[in-house]
């Protein structure tokens, strides 16, 4: 009897370890993964080289915020590499409303100004801290988080890297409110009324 319990304790915590093994992007058994058409004449150094984030360069300063990614959608040459980047705008008083990456960390990197930031545990505790010009953050991966700019004067400018080609975002908001959950469900799960959460949906939807 104790051979077969050990047994199935050895085969879960093996079925364990695999689910955590596979929960990032797969391992590739090649240097890279080729454009998935073909393309006129050889593969070169064009493939590898990302430009959209030359339209920033002196661009003048969006009025909302902003996020220009640099993932496996706008990359192809990123697919199988685990890695991604954003350029974050943040016009003074802007929020990146919560929202998770289900399929990576987020490191963050305040290139210019400050801004307030945090994380909401599975335990439901918040994890802030206010951040610097040249600080660095983590969010762990899955979690929901924030960046505010609370300057009212001044705007901030930040770089986020990914352990993900495609890292995923789950925005807290448009998910709970601009999906088609019944009003009923809403009202009764944040403890409110039908108007309330109808209001809220119309300024999302806005």
């Amino acid at each position: 009897m104790a051979s077969k319990l050990q047994f199935f304790l050895l085969l879960s915590i093996s079925c364990a370890s695999l689910q955590i093994t596979l929960a990032g992007d797969p391992d590739i058994l090649t240097d890279f993964i080729p454009p998935p058409s073909p393309i006129a004449g050889p593969l070169g150094g064009n493939y590898f080289t990302f430009t959209g984030m030359r339209a920033l360069v002196n661009a003048p300063f969006p009025e909302a915020f902003k996020v220009t990614k640099a993932a496996m959608a706008e990359f192809p040459a990123l697919n199988g590499q685990s890695v991604s980047y954003a350029v974050l705008q943040f016009p003074n008083g802007t929020v990146n409303p919560p929202h998770t990456h289900p399929r990576a960390s987020e490191l963050l990197f305040v290139l210019m100004g400050s801004l307030e930031v945090g994380f909401v545990d599975t335990t439901n505790k918040l994890f802030s801290q206010t951040l610097q010009q040249g600080d660095i953050f983590v969010f762990p991966k899955g979690l929901v988080h924030f960046q505010f700019n609370s300057d009212a004067s001044n705007p901030a400018l930040a770089l986020s890297a990914f352990g993900s080609a495609n890292a995923g975002t789950v925005s807290v908001p448009n998910s709970v409110f601009n999906t088609t959950i019944d009003d009923q469900v809403l009202a009764l799960s944040f403890k409110t009324d039908v108007p309330t959460i109808q209001k809220i949906k119309s300024g999302l939807s806005g």
